[in-house]
């Protein structure tokens, strides 16, 4: 998830930002309402994908999530979740997280 944070730091330059989504409760992040229930749909998605329905569809809708974007987000998900099954599947090896010149990996 290191890769991911590094992408956000550096598109917001919001270092709070980046630790409250990457902590134990995402949701408790300063974030719009739209973008809470954004995250509490990629996270059921996530953990309880048989669980997904019309009330949370709607509730998407409700906070200004078009059909696109509700469909794009859900191919988001779904593609990294994929992805890491594929990888898992075939035992890739992480690559270490990339350091400033000169750091060398902690022991």
């Amino acid at each position: 998830m290191e890769h991911h944070g590094a992408g956000l730091r550096r598109l917001t330059g919001n270092e709070k930002l980046v630790k409250d989504l990457s902590g134990e409760d995402p949701l408790s992040a300063d974030i719009s309402p739209s973008e809470r229930e954004l995250i509490r749909y990629a996270l059921k998605l996530s953990s309880q994908p048989a669980s997904i329905g019309r009330q949370d569809i709607e509730a998407l809708r409700q906070v200004g999530w078009d059909d696109r974007a509700i469909h794009d987000a859900c191919n988001v998900v779904s593609y990294y979740h994929y992805v890491n099954r594929v990888a898992d599947g075939l035992g890739v090896e992480l690559e270490e997280p990339s350091r400033p010149s000169g750091q060398s990996a902690p022991p």
